[in-house]
């Protein structure tokens, strides 16, 4: 019973990670565009938006637009995974942590979450339906098997 559904797992492993990517990303850019437009709640669910340029609110909303709309369509995709990422992780370390230890205690567990999972989208790439494969035809895509390879024997 195994062997199927590890052969299973094996086939449908892209496809997964590009669901995981696309909702990642939608969700990230949600957020950005609340901070930035006043929609779906607006900044910090109090409606309204961020004042233009403020520091770090304004950028960190724009990062989030931006890198969300990026991972989820695909495109430049590890690259704007670690600058969210990046961006997740400087949230949390300058805005919660100092109010407790655990995410749970600080308000910051969608940051921690959020920076781990873009770490992620880094290290294992877009998966399938990613427009990096139709602009660059697949070669971010083939960068990480070709790595698992073992060398051959000259």
């Amino acid at each position: 019973m195994s062997a199927p559904l590890n052969s299973f797992t094996q086939r449908t492993a892209p496809h997964a990670l590009a669901l995981f990517r696309i909702v990642t990303g939608l969700l990230f850019a949600c957020h950005g565009a609340s901070s930035l437009f006043g929609v779906l709640g607006g900044a910090m669910g109090q409606g309204g938006t961020v004042p233009t340029g403020s520091w770090p609110g304004w950028y960190a909303a724009a990062i989030q637009l931006a890198g969300g709309i990026l991972v989820m369509l695909g495109l430049g995709t590890r690259a704007a995974a670690l600058v969210s990422s990046g961006s997740m992780a400087y949230a949390y370390f300058s805005v919660h942590q100092a109010a407790a230890l655990w995410p749970i205690q600080n308000g910051g567990e969608s940051a921690a979450m959020y920076s781990w999972a873009f770490l992620l989208i880094v290290f294992t790439g877009p998966g399938a339906w990613a427009l990096d494969r139709v602009f660059f035809g697949g070669r971010e895509q083939e960068a990480a098997p070709s790595a698992q390879r073992e060398p051959s024997a000259a």
